[in-house]
């Protein structure tokens, strides 16, 4: 498999994979340090904890149903975000992180996970030239705008969780 999904089945894939080794990294997070302002955010310069990184999962995935969702209802899509540009995606991340400041570690989680459910039973409804087989937003097909906004914000964010748990527990 490519590092890119090419189709409906690489991207089912990419994401599920990127979502159970990224939750199971969440599980190793101690509960007493998940708000600790200790990762690299999205804006340059600051900090955020590891509850911030779900709520910008948890924003980005919410968008990718909100822009299907839209879409299918012949709705105009604003992208990324009403409000927002796309050369202002370090401030759309502080928006999802004040959204979800004062959710538990536990509800974010939670919240994390039916969201990517939602994402991956919307996946399997559609088909491959839904998902592949025309441009749906500028060049992008519908399934890499998914994958631009899902497994590879996951994967970056993975990295930014494990280097905390390196530094910050004895796991």
């Amino acid at each position: 498999m490519s590092s890119i999904p090419q189709n409906k089945n690489e991207l089912i894939q990419a994401i599920s994979v990127s979502y159970e080794k990224l939750a199971l990294d969440y599980e190793r997070v101690p509960n007493a340090l998940t708000r600790s302002l200790a990762i690299e955010g999205n804006v340059k310069g600051t900090i955020i904890s590891v509850c911030d990184t779900l709520a910008y999962l948890i924003g980005w995935g919410k968008l990718v149903l909100k822009w299907y969702d839209f879409s299918v209802k012949g709705k105009d899509i604003d992208f990324p975000e009403t409000g927002y540009q796309w050369n202002q995606l370090g401030a759309l991340a502080q928006a999802f992180q004040l959204e979800y400041k004062d959710w538990t570690f536990e509800k974010l989680k939670k919240e994390y996970q039916r969201v990517i459910q939602d994402i991956l039973t919307l996946l399997h409804k559609l088909d491959e030239h839904i998902l592949y087989g025309e441009a749906w937003y500028k060049q992008w097909t519908l399934g890499r705008m998914i994958q631009f906004n899902t497994s590879s914000p996951m994967k970056n964010v993975r990295t930014k969780i494990r280097r905390f748990i390196n530094n910050n527990t004895n796991k």
